[in-house]
């Protein structure tokens, strides 16, 4: 099993973001192993350890269904994101398992070209290594703010 390095950590995001900025969200579930957890939640719950989230998935079907509902059943404005990424902090990395903190900015572009700064915030991910792959197992998103819009339609 090849060894989790700075490089893949940086491309693996690369690659995360790219597939939700340019709207290639089918491809997104494709990020995350199978019995993983993708939370976003504010930073306050985040401190006081509070379990729900805004979303709240803990398997890559519950992630596929996500989008698929996105796709052909939710109503929501015509949007698109822009994430910024600071350079990930590895917190720990060792038996194949990488933990790694990454702050980001989201600009969302509204369909008729209003951006505004959507989130702010750190991603808190445990990737893991199995193969040449290497997959978000967790993927916690803790905005720095406690106002979210709670129709939040793309993943952050």
């Amino acid at each position: 099993m090849a060894g989790i390095t700075l490089d893949r950590i940086l491309a693996v995001q690369a690659a995360y973001i790219r597939c939700i900025d340019t709207g290639a969200l089918e491809g997104w579930p494709g990020f995350f192993t199978d019995d993983c957890l993708y939370k976003v939640t504010t930073a306050e719950n985040h401190k006081q350890g509070f379990e729900a989230g805004i979303i709240y998935a803990d398997s890559k079907g519950m992630l596929t269904d996500r989008i698929l509902a996105l796709r052909q059943a939710n109503i929501y404005e015509k949007q698109t994101y822009r994430h910024i990424l600071g350079l990930p902090t590895v917190l720990s990395n060792g038996g194949g398992e990488a933990k790694t903190e990454t702050p980001f900015l989201v600009v969302r572009i509204m369909h008729d070209g209003q951006s505004d700064v959507f989130a702010t915030g750190v991603y808190l991910d445990t990737l893991r290594a199995s193969d040449d792959e290497l997959k978000f197992a967790s993927r916690l998103v803790v905005c720095d703010s406690s106002r979210i819009d709670t129709l939040m339609a793309i993943p952050l």
